[in-house]
C-alpha cells in the first residue's frame, strides 16, 4: 500500500475542491449559453423526478407515519394529542420531507449519474465528444444539474403531501383524531417561512447531488474499478454535504424569519 505524504493529501483535496468548483462554475454558465439540450435535460427529468418517485412517496408516507405514532405518547402526556397534525405538518415540510426526498434522490441519481459518466469516461466516450467539438460539461453536466433541481423541488412537495397522508392515517385509526381536525391543525400550523425554509433546500440538495455526481464522473479513472469508486464516492459526498448544508441553511432561515 503508498504511503502518501500529509502535503500530498492536502494538495489532491485542494485540487479536487478546485475543479469541482470550476465545474460548478461551468455548469450554471452553460444555462445561459447555446446550444440549449432541451431534450436531454427533459430525458434526466423523467429519470430522476419519475424513476425517483416511487421510493419518494414510500419513504415520506412511512416517515409521516412513525412520526405520529412515536410523538403520540408524548402528546398525550401532556393532553396535546390534538397537535399531531401540526407537529406532523411542521415536521415534513420544514426538515423531513426535504432532507428525506435528498438522501433518496442522492442515494439512487448521484450514484447513477456518476456510474454513467464515470463509464463514458473509461471508455473514452468523452474524450470522443471532445474531438467533435461538443463541450462535455454543456452536453452532459448541464441537463442533469437542471432536471434534478428543478425535479427535487416537486419530488419534496410530494414528499410533504404523502408524510401528511401517513400521519393522517394514523391519527385517526389509531389515535381517534378527527380528519377535520388533523387536517386543520396541520394547515394552520404553517407560516410562510416554513413553506420557504421546506422549498428552498431541495433546489440546495438537487444541485449538490447532479454536481457531485457528475464530478466524480467525469473525473474517474481506472477502468471498471474507478467507475465503482466513484459511484461510492458520489453517494457517501452527497449524503454528507446535505446532512451539512441542511444545519447551515436552517440556521440561516431562521434566523432571517426570527424563530
Amino acid at each position: 500500500m503508498p504511503i502518501f505524504s500529509p502535503a500530498e493529501i492536502a494538495k489532491d483535496k485542494i485540487q479536487a475542491v478546485q475543479d469541482y468548483s470550476l465545474l460548478v462554475g461551468r455548469s450554471i454558465s452553460n444555462i445561459f449559453g447555446h446550444p440549449r439540450y432541451f431534450a436531454d435535460t427533459m430525458m434526466q427529468a423523467d429519470s430522476i423526478g419519475v424513476g425517483s418517485l416511487p421510493i419518494v412517496m414510500l419513504a415520506g408516507f412511512f416517515t409521516g407515519a412513525v412520526l405520529a405514532l412515536q410523538t403520540s405518547s408524548t402528546l398525550q402526556q401532556f393532553g396535546s394529542l390534538s397537535l399531531t397534525g401540526k407537529l406532523v405538518s411542521l415536521s415534513m415540510v420544514r426538515e423531513l420531507g426535504p432532507v428525506l426526498t435528498g438522501l433518496m434522490v442522492a442515494g439512487r441519481n448521484s450514484s447513477g449519474i456518476a456510474s454513467e459518466l464515470g463509464s463514458m469516461k473509461v471508455t473514452e466516450q468523452i474524450d470522443a465528444m471532445r474531438a467533435m467539438g461538443v463541450d462535455p460539461t454543456k452536453k452532459l453536466v448541464t441537463p442533469r444539474v437542471v432536471a434534478s433541481t428543478i425535479m427535487l423541488f416537486f419530488l419534496s412537495i410530494i414528499s410533504d403531501l404523502v408524510g401528511l397522508a401517513g400521519g393522517w392515517v394514523i391519527a385517526t385509526t389509531l389515535l381517534g383524531l378527527n380528519s377535520n381536525e388533523y387536517w386543520t391543525t396541520a394547515y394552520q400550523a404553517l407560516r410562510f417561512g416554513d413553506v420557504f425554509m421546506g422549498l428552498s433546500k431541495p433546489v440546495i440538495f438537487g444541485f449538490i447531488i447532479a454536481t457531485v455526481g457528475c464530478y466524480y464522473g467525469i473525473s474517474a479513472k481506472g477502468g471498471t474499478q474507478g467507475v465503482g469508486r466513484a459511484t461510492t464516492q458520489a453517494m457517501v459526498t452527497a449524503s454528507v454535504l446535505i446532512v451539512v448544508s441542511d444545519l447551515f441553511i436552517t440556521k440561516l432561515l431562521m434566523g432571517f424569519f426570527a424563530y
